[in-house]
């Protein structure tokens, strides 16, 4: 595609109105999306997530990208490029497609596939995470009327909630194609309703299954209880060992430091966590450090007979599913070989402990310093109408934006998202705040703007 002729710079409220104009037609455009029940974990219908990277494909192709649809070995991926003026940089501008399973339909307070709106926000699975990411990406094309004043490049993937295994491939053999002075990669959430913000810092992750061992069978549990451990017990004593008594994650080595000095009174962490009546939070130091830069351990599955089929019996083997989030510098091969030796030499009464490592992915820290990210600001401040944004961590992980620092090191990553604390992204009732959307919109449509300029400059 030949690049195209400069044209007159918009100034921020005619971009203001022009993606004001442009929310009706984004927002129906995001319902039919959020429709196709993407969800890319293998047992459900793979059709569906073919059928969103043809709707995002559509979708872009509508804006005048040159659009193509990529698979390497996994689910479906979409690449756009729209070429900008002559020496221009290039952005590129990430989300991803496939959504969560739904979850137990009697959790849900709307149809799950079904966009419905509720006190100016639209519920429905994969509203948020990450349709609205794609269309906040939409939204800035058609306000710059299909002529960016950068390079853009989409890409789109469709398997981010299930560990990107394909990336690496796509990022190699494609990597030409998604180079870009900077990066916008739209996964992640604003500080708050009304307070834009930059995510720099990123937890990693480890997931293990850990296995210990009593016996070699099952046996009856009045023959041989008290005499005899089983594996279950054992199981919840090893388990036991991962914390301290505050709560304080107990494995050995692992690295921490201060997070950023926001404030975050133990009010808001109980409002927005669903902290039950009467529980104490955990843990020691700041709540932001106890989310974002100090190590986390929770125990996410165990195998065990139901309390309605249980029997009396000593059950020989007890297996768990451990998710240890790091902070966001630490090698996640060597925070896996501190919780194994953790867990080997915690074994209870002798018995045989095997861990397994089942998943892990690096954490991020931005130097979130120089030209392109103060653009970025002064497109929230700009979009918030004065609001300073503030830069935060994020206790979750997402692999894939390691990925991308690792291939395009000199590329500047802008992390950002269409999410609030009340989204409830992965679980029942998902959310989009219709507001924060469009503003949302309007920020990334000033920052291709700044970006722009600041290229000419």
């Amino acid at each position: 595609m030949s690049e195209q002729t400069q044209q007159p710079s918009p100034s921020t409220a005619d971009l203001a109105a022009r993606v004001h104009d442009a929310m009706p037609g984004i927002r129906s455009d995001l319902e039919a999306l959020t429709r196709i029940p993407s969800v890319s974990l293998d047992s459900f219908d793979q059709r569906h997530v073919d059928d969103s990277a043809q709707a995002v494909a559509d979708l872009l192709a509508a804006e005048g990208m040159d659009v193509r649809v990529v698979r390497e070995g996994g689910r479906p991926a979409v690449i756009g490029h729209l070429a900008g003026p002559q020496g221009a940089p290039t952005v590129l501008l990430y989300a991803h497609h496939d959504v969560q399973p739904p979850g137990e339909e009697a959790d849900w307070n709307t149809p799950i596939f079904e966009p419905t709106e509720i006190d100016g926000r639209l519920y429905a699975r994969g509203v948020a995470d990450d349709k609205a990411g794609i269309m906040a990406h939409v939204a800035a094309l058609r306000a710059h009327g299909g002529k960016p004043p950068v390079g853009v490049t989409v890409f789109v993937e469709g398997e981010e909630e299930v560990g990107s295994d394909s990336l690496p491939t796509i990022l190699e053999r494609h990597g030409d194609a998604l180079a870009a002075d900077a990066i916008v990669l739209a996964d992640s959430q604003n500080w708050k309703i009304g307070v834009p913000a930059l995510t720099t810092t990123l937890r990693g992750l480890v997931r293990v299954v850990v296995e210990v061992k009593a016996l070699e069978h099952g046996v009856h549990s009045g023959m041989f209880g008290g005499a005899v451990p089983d594996g279950l017990t054992a199981l919840a004593r090893l388990l036991a060992t991962l914390h301290d008594d505050e709560g304080n994650v107990a494995v050995a080595g692992l690295q921490s430091s201060e997070a950023a000095d926001l404030d975050y009174p133990e009010e808001t962490l109980r409002a927005e966590s669903g902290l039950a009546e009467g529980v104490q939070p955990i843990g020691s130091g700041s709540f932001l450090s106890r989310l974002w830069t100090k190590p986390a351990l929770t125990v996410i599955g165990i195998d065990a007979p139901t309390v309605a089929k249980a029997a009396n019996l000593l059950t020989p083997v007890g297996r768990a599913k451990i998710s240890m989030r790091i902070h966001p510098a630490e090698v996640p091969e060597t925070a896996y070989q501190l919780l194994k030796k953790h867990l080997e030499d915690n074994a209870p009464w002798g018995c045989q402990v095997s861990v397994t490592l089942d998943d892990h992915g690096s954490g991020f820290a931005a130097n979130a310093q120089g030209p392109i990210y103060e653009e970025a600001r002064a497109a929230f401040r700009d979009a918030w109408e004065g609001t300073e944004p503030v830069d935060i961590g994020v206790g979750g992980s997402i692999p894939f934006v390691a990925a991308f620092a690792e291939r395009f090191p000199e590329a500047a990553i802008l992390v950002t998202g269409v999410e609030d604390p009340d989204t409830r992204a992965h679980a029942a009732n998902e959310s989009l705040h219709l507001g924060e959307f469009e503003r949302v919109c309007l920020a990334e449509a000033l920052l291709l703007e700044r970006l722009g300029r600041l290229g000419k400059d």
